[in-house]
């Protein structure tokens, strides 16, 4: 049965002159590039106790693997939004641009994580303990982590007299807060870079150990979200609190639903900080800031929609 009350039918692609062209050159056994998209219609549909989704009568597969793409029942959004990714596409060439379909390469990598868990049992996989590995270098040069030096008699301040530095520590403190509380509470993160120090500094023993622990243990679709949100932010702390307040799985400990207040714009603001306060004093790159920004919300919005789900609400 259907799932999306949006469904929505197209009509499918005229023939057009490059049309022609391909039926004369299947004669010639020569190929040719295909205009237009090979579907009218795309929908969600409960299969076998997963969600699937279909353009006209063909189950989305994985673009290397060719399986079919199948989600869990609780991430009815995700399935959603992957639909309408693909109902957003004009033509088939546009499925094969990654920053076209970012929900789809994110899915594919939790499926890629789950089935080389599976193949690679008892053990951990090694796209797992690869993505951890990566993840952890973050953390000493972490964006939330690196503050900027004491602030000087000249130094530029907002409307509530508070230099960039007081801004940072209060964001940070926010989110290192969170975490000692429902992440990680029997370890200290401190800034890697304060002061007029320029060489980050290595956590305390046993911090490291703690928190890659925690990420080699998350589930196939929360290692995927986190490893983006990491990617997209240069930090590992807020894409852990991200995924620990949003997930559905137990990646915090208890977490009460109205402590959800570190969401996809939240989470941008305190990443680019910085950033924000450079251009607000010195004016903004057309082009270059604004499309930044921009990305950045559309990497953690992909973030968000993966480790979600039914299975915690909010």
């Amino acid at each position: 049965m259907s799932l999306l009350s949006w469904e929505r039918a197209r009509p499918p692609t005229l023939p057009g002159p490059q049309s022609r062209v391909l039926l004369k050159n299947s004669k010639t056994g020569k190929s040719a590039p295909v205009s237009g998209r090979f579907w009218s219609n795309v929908r969600v549909e409960e299969v076998d106790g997963t969600l699937q989704i279909f353009l006209d009568s063909r189950p989305l597969r994985h673009p290397q693997t060719r399986e079919i793409i199948k989600l869990p029942l609780s991430k009815t959004n995700l399935a959603a939004a992957l639909a309408h990714e693909w109902d957003s596409l004009t033509s088939a060439q546009q499925a094969t641009k990654q920053h076209l379909i970012p929900l789809t390469s994110l899915i594919c990598r939790a499926l890629d994580i789950e089935r080389d868990d599976e193949s690679s049992a008892p053990r951990l996989g090694k796209i797992r303990t690869d993505i951890a590995a990566s993840a952890m270098r973050y953390l000493d040069t972490d964006t939330l982590l690196c503050w900027a030096p004491p602030p000087g008699e000249f130094e530029v301040r907002n409307k509530a007299g508070e230099a960039l530095r007081d801004v940072q520590k209060k964001v940070a403190r926010e989110t290192l807060a969170f975490l000692a509380t429902h992440v990680w509470p029997d370890i200290t993160i401190e800034p890697v870079l304060d002061g007029h120090c320029i060489v980050p500094r290595r956590q305390a023993e046993g911090v490291r150990e703690t928190i890659q622990d925690w990420v080699e243990g998350l589930n196939a679709w929360d290692l995927a979200g986190l490893e983006r949100a990491v990617l997209a932010g240069k930090s590992l702390v807020a894409a852990a609190r991200l995924v620990a307040e949003w997930s559905e799985s137990p990646a915090g400990r208890h977490v009460p639903v109205k402590t959800h207040r570190f969401g996809v714009e939240e989470a941008a603001k305190a990443l680019n900080l910085e950033t924000d306060w450079q251009t607000s004093r010195w004016g903004e790159v057309e082009d270059t800031h604004d499309v930044n920004n921009e990305d950045l919300r559309r990497q953690l919005g992909s973030v968000f929609l993966i480790i979600s789900g039914a299975g915690k609400p909010f």
